[in-house]
C-alpha cells in the first residue's frame, strides 16, 4: 500500500545542528546509538517533549520531574543528575542558538543482548536535541481543526502505564494511522472502559456550560505538563475545571473542544467525528485560554 506522505512532509535534520550525546555536543552525522540499544530494539526508554521560549525552558521542572518519575516506574537508573540534565539542555539551546524552539530529550536502556532482558545492557543512553517544531498549520489556530474518535483503544493502566512517556509509541501511532485515513491530523483515543482518554499526542478540553471539562487522571491519560499550565489558567480565570470522566456523547454536545500539547500549544476544535462542535468555530472560552497561554509563555520565567 503506497504511503500517503508527500515527499515535502520528510523531515530532515539540519547538518549543522548539534546534539548532545552523552556529555558531548556533536553534528547530527555523528549523532548515533547502537543497533543493539534496546530503546531501539524494544522502545525501553523514556522520553521528553519541551518547549524553549526566548531561549528559556518551558516548564523545565516539571518535564524533568516527569522524566525521572518516568524513569523510576520502568526501572531505569538515570545517568545524570535533574540538575546535569537540565544543564545540558541549556548547553544544547546556546549550541544551537535556539531562541524558540523544541526539546527533544531521551534516555535509553542503553546497548544490550538482543534477549528482551532490561538488566543485561552497558547502560543507559540520553541523548538531546533542540530544533524548531511546527505541529499543525496556522489556520487551525484560528478555525479550528477536525478529529475523529479512534476504534485503537488507549493502553491498559496495568500493561503499560498511558502516565510513563516512554519510547514505545505504537498506541499512540496505530490510532494516528486512523486519523491520517480520515483526513485528520489527530484522533480521540478512548480507554478499556470506553471513556475518553486523551488524543494521540495531545490531551483534549470541552466547555459545557461555561465550565471546562477535561479527563481525570484515572482515565488512562499521560498527564500533560501544558495541561496542567490550562487548568491552572482557567482557574485564575475564575472558569471552573472539572478533571472528569467524559464520554462520546460529551464531546458531541460540548460548546467548544481544544486540544493541548507541549507541540501543538492549544489548538481549537471544529469537529468530532464529522460532528460541529457548538457553532463550529473557536469559542469564547477557548480563544481566552489560547490569548492567556501565549502571553504566559512570553512571560514565563524558569
Amino acid at each position: 500500500m503506497p504511503s500517503k506522505h508527500d515527499k515535502a512532509d520528510v523531515y530532515e535534520p539540519s547538518p549543522d545542528l548539534k546534539i548532545w550525546l552523552a556529555g558531548k555536543l556533536v553534528p547530527t552525522a555523528q549523532a548515533t546509538v547502537s543497533v543493539f540499544d534496546h530503546g531501539l530494539l524494544y522502545g525501553d526508554g523514556i522520553f521528553e517533549g519541551i518547549r524553549v521560549y526566548g531561549t528559556r525552558i518551558f516548564e523545565c521542572k516539571a518535564h524533568v520531574e516527569r522524566l525521572f518519575d518516568s524513569a523510576k516506574a520502568i526501572r531505569l537508573e538515570m545517568p545524570y543528575s535533574r540538575e546535569e540534565i537540565t544543564r545540558a539542555m541549556h548547553d544544547t539551546i546556546k549550541a544551537n542558538n535556539v531562541t524558540d524552539g523544541y526539546i527533544r530529550l531521551v534516555v535509553t536502556r542503553g546497548p544490550g543482548t538482543l534477549g528482551i532482558h532490561p538488566f543485561r545492557t552497558s547502560g543507559a543512553v540520553v541523548f538531546i536535541i533542540c530544533d524548531r517544531i511546527a505541529m499543525y498549520l496556522p489556520e487551525m489556530y484560528e478555525k479550528g481543526m477536525d478529529i475523529v474518535t479512534a476504534a485503537t483503544i488507549r493502553n491498559h493502566p496495568n500493561a503499560c502505564s498511558p502516565r510513563i512517556k516512554s519510547l514505545n509509541y505504537l498506541n499512540n501511532i496505530l490510532a494516528k494511522i486512523e486519523a491520517i485515513d480520515a483526513g485528520c491530523l489527530e484522533a480521540v483515543m478512548l480507554n478499556h472502559e470506553g471513556y475518553v482518554a486523551e488524543c494521540t499526542g495531545d490531551n483534549i478540553f470541552i466547555v459545557n456550560n461555561g465550565r471546562v471539562q477535561t479527563p481525570a487522571p484515572h482515565c488512562g491519560l499521560l498527564l500533560g505538563v501544558t495541561r496542567a499550565v490550562i487548568i491552572e489558567l482557567a482557574r485564575a480565570r475564575d472558569i471552573p475545571v472539572d478533571e472528569t470522566t467524559l464520554t462520546r456523547q460529551d464531546l458531541y454536545l460540548a460548546t467548544e473542544a481544544f486540544i493541548s500539547g507541549t507541540g501543538a500549544e492549544v489548538c481549537p476544535v471544529k469537529t468530532i467525528d464529522k460532528r460541529p462542535v457548538g457553532n463550529g468555530k473557536p469559542g469564547p472560552i477557548t480563544k481566552q485560554i489560547m490569548e492567556d497561554f501565549k502571553r504566559h509563555t512570553r512571560e514565563y520565567r524558569e
